[in-house]
């Protein structure tokens, strides 16, 4: 079993579904884990059920306090911070030429620019340390593309491009980048599919079915260890033989 014990690990978008099962993985691995997300009564769910677990609520779209956000993230942990696991991301799915360019923007700023502005103020904390490690969540569409997705897929290939360029920059200084990138994952979207559409998704897929959330947890537990200190620039596909990179 992957041992995380005395890792503090800052994980946002702890509230859905594949935060929730990453949140199980990273407790019993043994971590110190500060949850956060937007739904506070989700984060109160999160507390009540871990007791000891560290939650916050931020709204990372807030720009201008994410400087703020991760100043608090460090103090509630003791003023270290040694993985970060950025999870939060949002859709809004439309056709190119029907997508406003409030669509785009508001996708663009949130999976992309919130995600370097609280990794860039993270590996200040880091370098202090000497040491870190941080978890982009990405996805399969960010490498294929996909219909009604040009906003998001954008997003999720410009966090692949940032992870590369930051670990280039940050490699000499103890600190790894790398990222996760998801195929169809079973979650309240997935079961919103018709079984028709399930199907053919499912006959695109190598092993002809989707992921669970555990798919993808368990490869953050991975990324999150000593196990993978030599690792630093890569993607980690979990899609099912979706893609091959």
């Amino acid at each position: 079993m992957i041992d995380l014990k005395n890792l503090n690990i800052v994980l946002t978008g702890a509230t859905g579904v594949i935060g929730n099962s990453i949140l199980d993985k990273l407790i019993s691995a043994g971590s110190n884990v500060l949850a956060t997300g937007t739904n506070e009564q989700k984060l109160k769910t999160i507390k009540d059920k871990y007791k000891n677990i560290n939650v916050l609520k931020f709204d990372i779209s807030d720009h201008e306090k994410i400087d703020e956000f991760v100043d608090n993230c460090s103090k509630i942990l003791s003023n270290k911070i040694d993985v970060l696991v950025n999870n939060a991301g949002i859709t809004q799915d439309n056709l190119s030429i029907r997508m406003k360019e409030d669509e785009w923007k508001k996708i663009i700023d949130i999976n992309l620019t919130s995600t370097f502005l609280i990794t860039k103020n993270v590996i200040k904390k880091m370098l202090k340390s000497k040491k870190g490690k941080i978890i982009n969540i990405t996805s399969v569409v960010g490498h294929t593309g996909n219909i009604g997705q040009a906003n998001y897929a954008a997003s999720k290939a410009g966090i692949i491009a940032m992870s590369k360029s930051l670990a280039l920059e940050y490699g000499k200084k103890n600190i790894t980048i790398n990222c996760i990138s998801p195929g169809f994952i079973v979650s309240d979207m997935t079961a919103k599919i018709s079984e028709e559409h399930t199907e053919l998704m499912k006959s695109r897929i190598s092993l002809n079915k989707f992921g669970s959330p555990d798919d993808v947890a368990n490869s953050i537990a991975f990324l999150s260890s000593n196990l993978s200190d030599y690792i630093t620039g890569e993607t980690i596909h979990v899609n099912g033989g979706m893609y091959f990179s």
